[in-house]
């Protein structure tokens, strides 16, 4: 059988893949490709040229067709006659809608003019470091002619619009021989006949930039290293971000709660510990992708890495007010009646010498992609400053694009957030059973979860099948091992920046008669239960409070604790004093605005990692029934006459904490069906 050649769209979201996945490219989400080409209007049975281009918000990297917008040719080059101009630019993005052919497919984006209007088949706008190095060297136009000849061309800063399709447009009209343009103070854009082509060329000028920031850039470009601000050891350096990151997530939500990321690349370190990092981090970033997702400037800490955590927790409060002190008077510097509202007025990044970066967004996937935009920026940084000087566009610029109108409508089409967006919840016995199911339930309502469990591959599993690293987590705990408690609060802290939900469900239980029942069988169900509870609550009170937002601890207890049963006396006692802690937590914690709740469920055999490790055939020897009978015969003695599954624990779990119950704490809620026996009094 012959093989068909690939279609046009087959081509672009190929290249559009191989592009994106690389970061010396481009950024996550940043730059767009096009493709035109002939296809039959189903209207008319007819050719039309079409052009397929990347929509608003996508990424290069996963691009699907459905994230492509498509439109007609003639009806794009049909607005150059009725462009109002530059002063009323942000009309022509409406405009797009009536080009739009067909139904379904991805939105617009901004740079749809510069892919339309220029007259090739092929074009790639991408936002490569080396790229934007040049572009924002104050001398960025006689770098480039140096660098390309007249091969590729500068374009001056424009912001992204009609217009900068026009100018482009007219370049390549002009000067057939070219085979792309550096926009100042932006990225790069390419362009070929054929689909390959238009991709060689786009490499060819990335790897040629870098090529010319090797040769004739000088080799310190941000300064010496400054004695006593070198990155500290691994350890020490994670410990230490792990205690200033909840301070810092509080004061990046003082205005809307945000999850946090950190990083300690070798890029950002390096950076840090240089004389020349202060000056250069004032000026802010200047790809329009990159400061949209940084800010306008960073939070920069200005002790040396080896102060106390104390002192360095007292100047990050005096140098957050002093920030939004100042990123209020931007705003108010260039604001007009027709701007949006203020956003807030906290950082996206904070620099911390020695340690590295904690950035900050709506989502754990935004708050590390902020930070690796800052790392995109380090690295324009150091290309311009090797061979110029770094000179991002200018502050009034900035603000017109990060309160654009458009950008406005771009947020206001997120979807609503789900009830436990930007909280981050911590589960301990979440590798089966009540914890399994509790962990899927938050991060089904968008919490980041940390899925803690002795077994770590359960946990694992668990994690894996929830999504990836910027939903959920994984990690080994033994909750009756103090050392082990403090490292899983700390790996939840530097995955996300903090801890804001507790859900204690690690357990076990062995069912013996008093005379039977050992030391050991005592200790053991007071240390994992009692203990754990308590090991876990007081590291995790740690976060909460020094994060100043809040939290909830929820305790998975039992019926046991409040009915007498036989043969349980271990068991039943730890569940008991899990209780009280409840109560005790509550009375401690709620000034501080922590809430402390229990759950009491009974007869959870379906799915349950404790049941199905002996304590099922135990119980079911007491009762003298099968094994396989127990869930049912638990059902058949609640007044509800329904067995309890994992599944409705967890539903409870987000009863608690999904905001509905905003003001109830000291509680113990059943969760059994009906067991008169165990009602509260």
């Amino acid at each position: 059988m012959t093989a068909h050649p690939p279609t046009p769209v087959a081509e672009l979201l190929a290249r559009s893949h191989r592009l994106g996945a690389d970061p010396r490219n481009t950024n996550y989400a940043g730059g767009n490709t096009s493709v035109k080409a002939a296809s039959i209007d189903p209207a008319t049975g007819r050719p039309v040229d079409l052009m397929w281009i990347k929509g608003s918000g996508g990424d290069l990297g996963t691009l699907t067709e459905s994230g492509l917008a498509v439109l007609r040719v003639d009806r794009l080059l049909g607005l150059v006659d009725v462009y109002p101009g530059a002063e009323r630019e942000d009309e022509m993005v409406a405009a797009f809608d009536h080009c739009l052919f067909g139904r379904g497919g991805a939105a617009p984006s901004i740079d749809t003019a510069m892919h339309g209007l220029v007259e090739v088949p092929h074009l790639d706008h991408l936002h490569p470091d080396a790229g934007i190095a040049l572009a924002t060297a104050v001398d960025g136009e006689s770098h480039t002619r140096a660098c390309f000849g007249d091969r590729v061309l500068w374009v001056p800063w424009r912001r992204p619009g009609f217009q900068l399709g026009l100018d482009i447009a007219g370049i390549v009209r002009d000067n057939p021989d070219a085979i792309g343009v550096v926009l100042g103070g932006h990225g790069i854009t390419a362009w070929g006949a054929t689909s390959a082509e238009c991709e060689a060329n786009s490499l060819d000028i990335i790897r040629t930039a870098q090529h010319y920031l090797d040769t004739r850039g000088r080799p310190d470009p941000f300064g010496p290293v400054v004695d006593g601000w070198r990155p500290l050891p691994v350890a020490e350096r994670h410990h230490r971000a792990a205690a200033l990151a909840p301070v810092l997530r509080g004061l990046a939500s003082t205005d809307h709660p945000q999850l946090g990321h950190y990083t300690d690349g070798e890029a950002v370190l390096d950076f840090l510990a240089r004389a020349r990092h202060p000056a250069l981090a004032a000026l802010g970033t200047s790809c329009p992708d990159h400061f949209l997702r940084t800010k306008v400037r960073p939070l920069v800490v200005d002790l040396p890495p080896t102060a106390p955590l104390e002192t360095v927790t007292a100047r990050l409060r005096e140098l957050h007010r002093a920030y939004r002190a100042d990123y209020r008077a931007y705003y108010a510097r260039h604001a007009d009646a027709d701007s949006p509202p203020l956003r807030g007025a906290d950082p996206a990044i904070v620099l911390v010498p020695g340690i590295g970066m904690l950035s900050f967004g709506r989502d754990a996937q935004t708050a590390r992609v902020a930070g690796e935009f800052y790392v995109n920026a380090i690295n324009v940084m150091r290309g311009a400053e090797s061979i110029s000087t770094f000179a991002p566009i200018d502050e009034r610029e900035k603000f017109r694009i990060e309160y654009w109108a458009l950008e406005e409508a771009k947020l206001r089409r997120r979807p609503k957030p789900r009830p436990l967006a930007t909280r981050i919840a911590v589960v301990t016995g979440g590798g089966s059973g009540i914890g399994r199911a509790t962990a899927r339930r938050l991060a089904a309502e968008g919490a980041c979860v940390v899925v803690t469990d002795r077994d770590q591959p359960a946990a694992a599993r668990v994690a894996d099948d929830l999504g990836g690293a910027d939903r959920v987590v994984a990690v080994g705990l033994d909750v009756t091992d103090e050392p082990s408690v403090t490292a899983a609060l700390r790996a939840a802290v530097l995955a996300f920046g903090g801890v804001d939900l507790i859900v204690a469900s690690a357990g076990l239980s062995v069912s013996r008669p008093l005379l039977e029942t050992t030391a050991a069988d005592w200790d053991l169900h007071h240390n994992v239960l009692a203990r754990g509870s308590f090991l876990v609550a007081r590291e995790a009170a740690r976060i909460m409070i020094e994060q100043r937002m809040g939290g909830d601890i929820v305790v998975i207890g039992s019926k046991n604790g409040v009915v007498a049963g036989p043969d349980n006396i271990a068991y039943g006692a730890a569940k008991a004093g899990q209780a009280h802690q409840v109560r005790l937590l509550a009375a401690e914690l709620g000034r501080h605005g922590i809430r402390v709740n229990g759950i009491n469920p009974d007869g959870v055999v379906r799915g349950s990692g404790i049941f199905a490790g002996g304590w099922g055939a135990q119980r079911a020897a007491v009762y003298g029934i099968a094994e396989d009978e127990l869930g049912a015969f638990y059902a058949k003695r609640t007044l509800l006459g329904r067995e309890v599954l994992p599944e409705h624990v967890a539903a409870a779990v987000l009863a608690l904490t999904g905001g509905e119950l905003s003001l109830t704490t000291g509680a113990h809620i059943p969760v059994d069906a009906g067991v008169a026996a165990a009602f509260l009094r």
